[in-house]
């Protein structure tokens, strides 16, 4: 391996090859026996979707994947199909649901996939007729609570009025064309910019294969968003029995001139993704 160069073809071709054989072992060694995900939940982070990938594994006719956020789309697309594949169902397992139940889906959770322009492009190429479901959060709530994120993992050092001046600053200095590319995986402001986001999967999909969802709705109506979802997958509706929240953090409350500001901020955004979709979501207070 050492006297492979990085980057090259027969480094990413060593690299899929040493992930599935030692990484994946018996999994990996099957791929060829495994389908591919029938819909995927694409962000948004901080929205409750770690919440969605636990639920959605157990109505009965659906299996998830192995973990949560495979990221196959984004950083580790490099590993190939079959990899990717290592992370699902056999047939036979599909079949032998089927059998029992009568349908069949699987699924994977990654909600850094919502923002990424070639991420979209990707699963359009492998997966053209796939369900997508995003689930959003009110941006104000999302980019404090990803900031959050940030100051437990010690990665961030500053005040969050200090982070969103900051991102504020960059965003006004930034055409719209480079902050997809350049900036909102870093930015907590942007992240929150929807519109723009489903935008891109919504020139590529139809809107039969695309359903979008509240964090406020899932967390608060867990039954009735649920159900939601089934009806777009057309599954039979199904009781979900255990419905704890994962990934709950707590923090103090924001500074209300604060958030007063964003709100007043973000609601521009909002209003376009709410005329992008048809309806709206209880986000401007």
């Amino acid at each position: 391996m050492k006297y492979l160069r990085k980057n090259s073809i027969l480094y990413d071709i060593y690299k899929a090859t040493h992930y599935i054989l030692f990484k994946r072992h018996i999994y990996g060694l099957t791929s060829s026996l495994r389908v591919l995900p029938d819909f995927i939940v694409i962000g948004v982070v901080r929205g409750g979707t770690t919440s969605i990938y636990h639920y959605l594994g157990q109505h009965n006719c659906i299996r998830k994947s192995a973990y949560d956020e495979l990221g196959f789309f984004d950083d580790n697309y490099h590993l190939g199909l079959n990899w990717y594949r290592s992370m699902f169902p056999t047939r036979f397992i599909k079949n032998r649901i089927i059998k029992k139940y009568g349908k069949f889906m699987t699924y994977e959770v990654t909600p850094f996939y919502i923002y990424n322009p070639k991420v979209v492009q990707r699963i359009y190429d492998i997966l053209p007729k796939i369900k997508v479901i995003a689930v959003l959060r009110n941006p104000v709530d999302r980019a404090y609570s990803n900031y959050y994120l940030g100051v437990r993992s010690n990665d961030e050092k500053r005040t969050f009025e200090d982070a969103i001046d900051s991102d504020l600053k960059k965003i006004q200095d930034t055409s719209n064309d480079d902050y997809f590319g350049q900036m909102i995986d870093k930015s907590y402001i942007a992240r929150g910019f929807y519109s723009e986001q489903l935008q891109i999967w919504m020139d590529k999909f139809p809107k039969e294969q695309l359903l979008v969802i509240s964090s406020e709705d899932l967390a608060r109506k867990t039954d009735d968003t649920l159900a939601i979802i089934f009806d777009f997958l057309k599954l039979p509706n199904y009781k979900i029995r255990d419905l704890t929240k994962r990934n709950e953090a707590k923090y103090p409350p924001m500074n209300q001139d604060t958030r007063k500001m964003l709100v007043d901020y973000f609601r521009p955004h909002n209003e376009k993704l709410y005329s992008l979709l048809g309806r709206r979501f209880d986000w401007d207070r």
